[in-house]
């Protein structure tokens, strides 16, 4: 069987609980609104990618690729 691979916006998110840092704090420091980080964080809603981009500026995140997955004969 093989392991779901967590979604980025999930580990976004998850960053952002354990940066310790108020959704305030962040709002500032990224320019992303308040209100779009709360919806965010809710999972009602996604970012940008200048959204995220800030976001990984401040919280110190980087993409790190992993070993590419199989495709199945026949997938896309």
């Amino acid at each position: 069987m093989s392991k779901r691979q967590t979604s980025l916006t999930d580990q976004v998110r998850r960053a952002i609980l354990a940066s310790g840092l108020s959704r305030y704090r962040i709002s500032q420091e990224t320019g992303v609104d308040q209100a779009a980080l709360s919806r965010f964080m809710a999972g009602k809603t996604g970012l940008t990618l200048a959204s995220l981009d800030a976001l990984a500026d401040v919280l110190g995140l980087r993409i790190v690729a992993e070993r590419p997955r199989k495709r199945k004969a026949g997938g896309r």
